[in-house]
C-alpha cells in the first residue's frame, strides 16, 4: 500500500473540524433553514418575524412592519419590548450581540419570558445574521435608540447608542449573502401570503408588509404595493377568508379555544358544499 492510499485510509484527531461561532450556519446553511434556493432564502423573512410575533404573543406588541427594500434586503420592525442591551453576565458583552451571533441564545429558553414561541429556538436571528452579508439592528430601549452592525454575522463595532427615542421595539435589515444563496431576489407574493397568514393565526396584531422596489419585483409596469393585515376574530376570519369562494352551510364556523396541559388550543371548522376537505394545522412549541 502506498503513503498517499494509507493516509486517505487514516482517520484521527487531525480530521475532526471543529467550526466556530456561526462559521457552522454558513458551512451547512441547508441544516438550519431547508436549502440555499427560493424556500430557504424566504426562511430568514420568517424567522426575523417570528421573533415578533413571539413578543405579540408575550403580550409586548401590537405592530409589526415588513419590507422588501429598494436592494432587495429585508427589514423587519416590531414596537415590542426590544432586544436587551443591556452586558450579558456570562458572555461579557451586551446581551444584543449574544442574540445575535450565538446559537442557542435567547429569550425563549427561560419560561418566564416566553410561554409560547415559534421559530427556531435561539438560532433562527442568528443564523439570518450567519447568512447575511450585512445585517444592521436598531434597538428602540429605555429612551435611546442602540445599534450594531454584522457582515456575515461578524459584529462591526460594539453597541452603540445613536440617538434619543420615546418608542420601544426592535428594528432588523438584513441583506442575504449572495454567496450563499442561488437567488436573492424576494417574491412580494409568497412574503405576502405568510404574513396573511400570521395575522389570522395571531388576533389583534396589525402586520403591514411593503414593497419598495422601485418598479416592483419583475414586472417593471407594477408599481411598489403595500398591504396591510389585522384580524379581531383570528381563526374564524381565517375560515372566511378560506371559503370565500364556496357556499357555506352553517352561518358562522364553530370555533372552540381551550387550555391543556398548559397547552392553548383553538379550532375553527366550518361546513360547505363541496366534497374535499381542507385542513390546516399550526403549531407553536
Amino acid at each position: 500500500m502506498s503513503d498517499t492510499t494509507q493516509n486517505k485510509n487514516e482517520y484521527s484527531a487531525s480530521n475532526i473540524t471543529v467550526l466556530e461561532g456561526l462559521e457552522a450556519v454558513r458551512v451547512r446553511p441547508a441544516m438550519y433553514i431547508g436549502d440555499v434556493n427560493f424556500r430557504g432564502l424566504h426562511h430568514l423573512v420568517y424567522e426575523v418575524v417570528d421573533n415578533s410575533i413571539d413578543e405579540a404573543l408575550a403580550g409586548f406588541c401590537t405592530k409589526i412592519y415588513v419590507s422588501i427594500n429598494e436592494d432587495n434586503s429585508i427589514t423587519v420592525e416590531d414596537n415590542g419590548r426590544g432586544i436587551p442591551v443591556d452586558m450579558h453576565e456570562k458572555e461579557h458583552r451586551s446581551a444584543l450581540e449574544v442574540v445575535m451571533t450565538v446559537l442557542h441564545a435567547g429569550g425563549k429558553f427561560d419560561k418566564g419570558s416566553y410561554k409560547v414561541s415559534g421559530g427556531l429556538h435561539g438560532v433562527g436571528v442568528s443564523c439570518v445574521n450567519a447568512l447575511s452579508e450585512h445585517m444592521i439592528v436598531n434597538v428602540f430601549r429605555n429612551g435611546k435608540i442602540y445599534q450594531q452592525e454584522y457582515s456575515k454575522g461578524k459584529p462591526l463595532y460594539d453597541v452603540k447608542t445613536v440617538g434619543d427615542t420615546d418608542k420601544t421595539g426592535t428594528r432588523i435589515t438584513f441583506h442575504p449573502d449572495s454567496t450563499i444563496f442561488t437567488t436573492t431576489t424576494y417574491d412580494y407574493n409568497t412574503l405576502l401570503e405568510r404574513m396573511r397568514e400570521l395575522a389570522y393565526l395571531n388576533k389583534g396584531i396589525d402586520i403591514t408588509i411593503e414593497d419598495k422596489r422601485p418598479n416592483g419585483e419583475e414586472n417593471q409596469n407594477t408599481p411598489t404595493r403595500q398591504d396591510h393585515f389585522y384580524s379581531e376574530k383570528g381563526l374564524r376570519d381565517f375560515i372566511a377568508y378560506l371559503d370565500e369562494n364556496r357556499e357555506q352551510l352553517m352561518p358562522e364556523a364553530i370555533y372552540i379555544e381551550g387550555e391543556r396541559n398548559g397547552i392553548p388550543i383553538e379550532i375553527a371548522m366550518q361546513y360547505n358544499n363541496t366534497y374535499n376537505e381542507n385542513i390546516h394545522s399550526y403549531v407553536n412549541a
